[in-house]
């Protein structure tokens, strides 16, 4: 069974975006490693000052191979002006006979 993994960080969702189409190579060579990892699905989500990353992954082991074999990431975080420690949750789906999708 799939996880979904969250990410939350402190920052500024716009500078992201604007980080992320200056320098559109790495976001594509993150994006790579994390499929070579096992990625199955990837958002950025934004509110105020609050960056949240939204990720399935085949398991947790999959992301922390991932995300602790990219240094490009804290680059990206760094450019974005996120200084903050992530916090990091991992989620197991729930099966209760009522999911939806459009």
């Amino acid at each position: 069974m799939t996880v979904l993994m969250t990410m939350k960080l402190a920052g500024d969702g716009a500078a992201l975006e604007k980080a992320a189409q200056s320098d559109p190579a790495m976001i594509r060579g993150i994006v790579e490693n994390a499929k070579s990892h096992g990625l199955i699905a990837h958002h950025f989500w934004a509110s105020d000052n609050t960056v949240l990353v939204v990720d399935e992954w085949p398991d947790e082991q999959s992301f922390h191979a991932f995300f602790d074999a990219t240094p490009e990431v804290p680059k990206l975080m760094a450019a974005s002006g996120i200084t903050s420690q992530p916090e990091i949750s991992f989620w197991r789906k729930l099966e209760t006979g009522d999911d939806f999708r459009a």
